[in-house]
């Protein structure tokens, strides 16, 4: 069974917000992420390590932080 993986948004618009991120495992994790907008579209970059990594620690979370020169 695979875990379920987080992407944690920071700044922009989307910030505050979670969401699944489509990916089995870390390794599988993009570094940006390019989220529908009703103008467009939003970019987020990778921002840190995956948090809560262990076997009991909750779900994995990535952090993202918007990317406004985009």
């Amino acid at each position: 069974m695979s875990e379920t993986i987080l992407g944690r948004l920071s700044g922009g618009p989307l910030d505050t917000q979670i969401i699944p991120l489509d990916a089995e495992n870390l390794d599988a994790v993009d570094d940006e992420l390019v989220l529908p907008w009703e103008q467009g579209q939003l970019i987020y970059r990778r921002a840190g390590d995956a948090e809560n990594t262990g076997p009991h620690d909750g779900p994995t979370t990535v952090p993202y932080r918007f990317d406004s020169q985009i």
